[in-house]
């Protein structure tokens, strides 16, 4: 299993999103660097963001959901054309076992996220 791993429910319809990019990327010094990308199936997952043998490092992360071409799609305007949720992978709580999830509930004119499981 991939150590980073999302789900989207668009909570307007109650249903997964179908079709959500998403790209991964590592902070390296003021820039970032992009380390993976995908697409969100029906269940509103990407399967396989990383690779299983992929461990990322300590350090800090931003996963970019491009939710303006998601609300195209569903002939919607959101007020929020993309989401960028920044998270850190510390010394003390990371180490090759650790699994992250990285939830996100959206609708057109807010989103919620949360440390999943």
């Amino acid at each position: 299993m991939s150590q980073i791993t999302t789900h989207v429910l668009d909570t307007t319809r109650g249903k997964p999103t179908k079709g959500l990019p998403i790209t991964l990327f590592a902070q390296t010094g003021d820039s970032w660097q992009q380390l993976a990308t995908g697409i969100t199936n029906t269940d509103g997952r990407v399967a396989d963001l990383l690779a299983d043998d992929v461990v990322l490092a300590a350090g800090i992360y931003r996963m970019h959901f491009a939710t303006k071409p998601y609300f195209a799609s569903n002939n919607e305007t959101g007020f929020y054309p993309y989401v960028d949720i920044v998270f850190e992978l510390d010394d003390v709580s990371h180490n090759s076992a650790s699994h992250y999830h990285i939830p996100l509930l959206l609708t057109a004119f807010g989103y919620s996220t949360y440390r999943g499981s």
